[in-house]
This record gives C-alpha cells, sequence and structure tokens, in this order.
C-alpha cells in the first residue's frame, strides 16, 4: 500500500490518497515493459522509406563497354548498384511495423509502468484540476507551482477535458490524456505522471475489480 499526497493547484499539500500497490502489480516485469515499448515504437514508424533497385532505375541495360581489351575495369550497365545514379543493392521497400501483443500483457504492462512510477517517486496526485477556458499561462502558471517547469509531464484526467487538453497542448513536453488512454510507453517517457483525484478513483476502482 502506497500513501502519495495530494496537492492543490497553488502547490500546498492538501491531504493525502491510498493506491493499492500489491492489487496493481505484485512484481514488475522489466522484460514485458520492454517488449510493450518495442511495440509502441514499432506501430509509430511511417514504414514509408523507400529506394529503387536497379531493376526500377531508369537507363540502358546495354553493357558499357567489352568485357576486355580496354584497359578499364569490367562493367555491367549503368543501372548497377555500383555504379553513381544506379539502383541500390538492397533496396529498402515500404512495410507495415505494425503487430500486437496480447491484450492482457497490454494491459498488465501498464499497470506495472504506473506502479514504477510510484516507487520511483515520480507519481504526483492533483486535486481539483478545473478551467473555465484553455489558458496555456495558467497551465504553465501550475506546472511552475508544482515544480515541473522544463520537465516531461503527462497529466491524467478521469475524462477528456478539452479546456485542460487545449491549455497544455502549446507546452513543450507536457501532455494531456484520460485514464482510459494510458499505456505503459507514454507512462514510461515522461518524468513525471500527474494524476487528478479523479483518476485517481479510476485507478482504484479497476484495481478492486480485477
Amino acid at each position: 500500500m502506497a500513501t502519495l499526497d495530494v496537492y492543490n493547484t497553488s502547490g500546498d499539500v492538501t491531504g493525502s490518497v491510498d493506491i493499492d500497490t500489491d492489487q496493481l502489480a505484485p512484481k514488475i516485469n522489466k522484460q514485458l515493459l520492454h517488449d510493450v515499448v518495442l511495440m509502441y515504437q514499432a506501430n509509430n514508424r511511417q514504414g514509408s522509406a523507400a529506394s529503387k533497385s536497379r531493376a526500377e532505375v531508369a537507363g540502358s541495360r546495354r553493357k558499357m563497354y567489352r568485357q576486355k581489351g580496354t584497359g578499364n575495369a569490367r562493367a555491367g550497365h549503368r543501372t548497377s548498384g555500383v555504379r553513381r545514379g544506379g539502383g541500390h543493392i538492397f533496396a529498402k521497400k515500404q512495410r507495415n511495423f505494425y503487430y500486437r501483443l496480447p491484450a492482457k500483457a497490454v494491459r498488465s504492462a501498464t499497470r506495472m509502468a504506473i506502479a514504477s512510477k510510484i516507487q520511483d517517486g515520480e507519481i504526483l496526485i492533483l486535486d481539483g484540476l478545473t478551467m473555465d477556458e484553455p489558458k496555456t499561462r495558467t497551465m504553465a502558471e501550475l506546472l511552475g507551482k508544482l515544480d515541473l517547469s522544463g520537465k516531461s509531464a503527462l497529466i491524467t484526467t478521469k475524462e477528456h477535458d478539452a479546456n485542460v487538453y487545449k491549455s497544455a497542448r502549446n507546452i513543450s513536453r507536457v501532455n494531456v490524456a484520460p485514464f482510459s488512454d494510458l499505456n505503459a510507453f507514454s507512462v514510461l517517457k515522461v518524468d513525471k505522471l500527474v494524476l487528478t483525484t479523479g483518476a485517481v478513483e479510476v485507478l482504484n476502482a479497476s484495481i478492486t475489480a480485477s
């Protein structure tokens, strides 16, 4: 069981919350986290890199000169991969890098990632994150009060909050996502995971239901 301080928008501690880390992730499997992060990175690849093979390069296929008697090295046609302007010997082709691990493994990795953030002290609980309108300056001031200026952070809300999202989208290295969109990669790649008290309620509910 982990007891975490709850901060208000002024950066002051106003209370605490408990998260049952034993139920959240009894153990942290680094190999599983590694495999899931690689999956997300592979799925983000465009796979659009391509180059022409010598069969695709425009140019004559005629032998450049006779095999012997010229004093030059032996040569084939101009599109050979060893000549300037020729095709690539091992030409790259467009490909799809997408693949999926079992859903149960992906869910477990997400829980392990959150548990690892708790163990490393890289999680922050925020109370009362509501905004009447999108305001980047207000969000930047809040991050400064929480000592998050210049750090990468993922602000996690209970549900999608358009005002919070729009307030943070122009701040470098800061992302906003509802709790349902969390995954191991998004959690592990940031310096600080910020959970609202509403998101903690969803997290505790998922722990109880499992």
